[in-house]
């Protein structure tokens, strides 16, 4: 398995598999508002490849505005459905979380099930509001976010 920072020459591919695996209707989700003419955090972003060279994973993470604190937001991950099962998903959410603590990252927030992101220290955001029509339940969040709250909105370069 190769793991890589994604570069322009990855886009299209992972483009692909983010549609296969979350379907083209993907960007409709509230999170993707907050990407919107926002670049990703292109030294988060990882691409893994299979022996042959082809793209088995990848994870994102993008600046966000919480109030007026900076944090990243990872996701989307993805994991062709013929490697599912392989703890891929895990190595590259583990993979990117380390990346973004090499690089002084102080807060990282997702959108997801507890059960699945605990294991990484994520835990329940209080107080952080994603847009619309979002659970704040699944508002998940690791590392400092003591006095950090309000709404999540886009960090604009």
């Amino acid at each position: 398995m190769d793991l890589h920072v994604e570069t322009d020459a990855d886009l299209w591919e992972v483009e692909a598999l983010m549609d296969l695996c979350f379907a083209p209707g993907r960007t409709a989700l509230s999170s993707y508002r907050l990407r919107e003419g926002v670049p990703p955090a292109r030294d988060l972003c990882l691409v893994a490849r299979g022996r042959g060279g082809e793209v088995a994973g990848a994870v994102r993470q993008w600046p966000v505005l919480v109030g007026t604190a900076r944090a990243m937001l990872l996701g989307p991950v993805a994991v062709h459905p013929t490697r599912q099962g392989e703890g891929l998903g895990a190595f590259l959410i583990q993979s990117s979380l380390d990346a973004a603590d090499r690089a002084g990252v102080e807060r990282v927030m997702l959108v997801g099930d507890l059960p699945y992101y605990r294991r990484f220290g994520f835990g329940v955001l209080p107080g952080v509001t994603m847009p619309p029509p979002t659970n704040p339940d699944r508002v998940l969040g690791v590392w400092d976010w003591v006095g950090v709250a309000g709404p999540v909105t886009r960090a604009l370069p």
